[in-house]
């Protein structure tokens, strides 16, 4: 697969270069390039993302990271089977945890909840940080309502981090999926609260907490440009009042502006 020219390789992260230094310069390069493909579309493009991550699959099956990417690209185009054996893979060849949660919600994407939670309540979970130790227990409360145990789910997502006021990457996240449950469990005026709470904290967008906010207020959203595709359009062959003259458009009327 074509790889841009400004992307030279040197852009991964400095331990994924150093688990590449063992193979051969330019061999180690076109991973790299490929590796950083993956990182750049897998959000806005996940199919051509997976593309790239069989490349340098075929290229290093034998490095952890290739594995790990490969796991993560599959993952995107819900391939949850394949995934997870990528992720299993990656495991046995480093011995780290830090993939547990993620494992575990291609369970639920198998749809094995069950297992899911079977992880959740695994040892390995302790020897997560903060922040994958909440990605589980947001995974957990997602099998929770895969079994249609709302009650559960909502429980599992009361924690500490939760009811702290502090500010973390995973905060609003957090949050919405509270919302999201107390919603389906139909407490609507708690579910408003969070998802109030959940714009508070989501500086980047990275949920739609703030439509949702807006839809449980009955506000609607009108597209511009859909009003103007329904607005009556004058016929051509219509005539102009005889005794006006026809009127430019205003457009043309306006002064230009000098551009700086």
């Amino acid at each position: 697969m074509p790889i841009p020219e400004d992307v030279t390789g040197e852009e991964i992260d400095k331990d994924v270069r150093q688990e590449l230094q063992s193979m051969p310069k330019g061999l180690a390069d076109d991973v790299a390039k490929n590796l950083v493909m993956v990182a750049r579309l897998i959000d806005e493009d996940p199919e051509q993302a997976y593309g790239y991550a069989k490349v340098a699959l075929r290229l290093a099956s034998r490095v952890a990271a290739v594995r790990e990417a490969a796991g993560f690209a599959a993952y995107a185009n819900q391939k949850y089977s394949e995934a997870l054996a990528e992720f299993r893979t990656a495991r046995r060849m480093t011995g780290n945890v830090e993939l547990w949660p993620v494992m575990a919600d291609c369970e639920r994407g198998l749809g094995r909840p069950e297992k899911a939670l079977e992880m959740a309540g695994a040892p390995e979970v302790s020897k997560l940080d903060k922040a994958s130790q909440v990605e589980m227990r947001l995974v957990a409360a997602g099998a929770r309502r895969d079994m249609g145990q709302l009650d559960a789910a909502i429980v599992t997502l009361q924690s500490p981090e939760l009811a702290s006021s502090s500010v973390q990457p995973w905060t609003a996240r957090l949050r919405y999926a509270y919302a999201d449950a107390l919603l389906a469990a139909g407490r609507e005026d708690e579910a408003r609260e969070w998802f109030a709470k959940a714009v508070e904290s989501d500086k980047d967008g990275s949920t739609d907490a703030s439509d949702r906010l807006a839809e449980l207020d009955g506000v609607e959203f009108v597209d511009a440009l859909e009003v103007d595709d329904e607005a009556p359009e004058q016929s051509a062959d219509e005539e102009q009042p005889a005794d006006e003259e026809p009127q430019a458009p205003a457009a043309a009327e306006a002064p230009e502006r000098d551009e700086d």
